[in-house]
């Protein structure tokens, strides 16, 4: 749940502000989608240069729910990969539910704060389904294909994004047009939170992509908590999804910790070829791909501990 760079050392943030200095090139545009009792709500949308029938990519930023910003350096970054070979990118804004809020140390203090988590969860999710309602409502006059949309996230992020796929899976959303489903989710560092048991697909869910470390102490890798309240992360949502027969794809990064939330420029050609092929294509790709090289970056380890402590 941890924003991507909290620690990072300041040649990675230099890396990246100079990436995005020297690659941006897409032209943004803000719209306000939804206004809140706490805040307005707004979406960044990145074009290619030319017209593209290719998706559009909705990214939900990540920061532990309490802090963390739509268009942070390195997802302009991501946006020119993705516009330059066709995509169009959206960011989005969420209520930051756990700011202000006050977490015990431990796996006590966050299990005493699971109820919290979750509403945090539950926030982002109608947050970003407000900005799928808006796309919907506005498509012509934004240039979008509400039918061609695909949901990404970033550890918090990547939270709210599975939580959004499992909840359209399950027929949970009923303020969106009938019939409307996600082209696909591509979740880096992702988990979904529950406070009555462990998450459920009851029907297939759009073509997944997840990434996630093993090592991972700040959003579960696999899961965290009782069987009741807790975090069942990729490699939890995986098995489920196996079990049901539900083609996915999953990338483990053996042993490395939530530096995976930031992966989407390292990441890039395993992105591609699921985008073109697993939802461009519709093929029934199934990826069960496990990481143990250590030539991909690291930053400083983040825990539960020291983002809320």
């Amino acid at each position: 749940m941890a924003h991507p760079h909290k620690g990072a050392p300041k040649l990675w943030g230099a890396f990246f502000s100079i990436l995005a200095f020297c690659l941006s090139a897409s032209a943004q545009e803000t719209y306000k989608f939804a206004s809140r009792d706490s805040c307005d709500l707004y979406m960044d949308i990145f074009r290619p240069a030319e017209p593209s029938s290719k998706p559009a990519i909705l990214h939900v930023f990540g920061g532990g729910f309490i802090t963390g910003q739509r268009s942070d350096a390195f997802i302009r970054s991501w946006a020119d990969l993705l516009t330059s070979d066709g995509y169009t990118l959206v960011t989005v804004d969420y209520r930051l539910g756990m700011k202000g809020y006050k977490v015990g140390k431990g796996l006590v203090g966050a299990y005493k704060a699971a109820g919290q988590f979750y509403r945090s969860q539950e926030m982002g999710v109608e947050d970003v389904v407000s900005a799928l309602g808006y796309i919907c409502d506005n498509a012509d006059s934004l240039r979008l294909d509400p039918a061609n949309i695909v949901l990404a996230g970033s550890s918090a992020g990547a939270i709210i994004t599975l939580a959004t796929v499992k909840a359209l899976a399950n027929g949970e959303i009923d303020s969106l047009p009938e019939g409307f489903a996600l082209k696909g989710a591509m979740s880096f560092a992702g988990a979904i939170i529950g406070t009555s048991g462990a998450p459920k697909f009851k029907n297939a869910p759009c073509p997944l992509a997840m990434f996630h470390g093993t090592a991972d102490k700040a959003v579960a890798y696999d899961h965290l908590g009782t069987a009741l309240r807790g975090i069942w992360g990729s490699s939890y949502i995986s098995r489920q999804l196996k079990r049901k027969g539900y083609s996915h794809c999953i990338y483990r990064f053996t042993d490395y910790t939530h530096d995976v939330a930031a992966y989407h420029i390292v990441m890039w050609p395993e992105e591609k070829l699921f985008l073109e092929q697993n939802i461009i294509q519709g093929q029934d790709r199934r990826v069960d791909a496990t990481l143990t090289s250590d030539a991909h970056p690291h930053w400083t380890p983040v825990s539960l501990d020291t983002i809320y402590n």
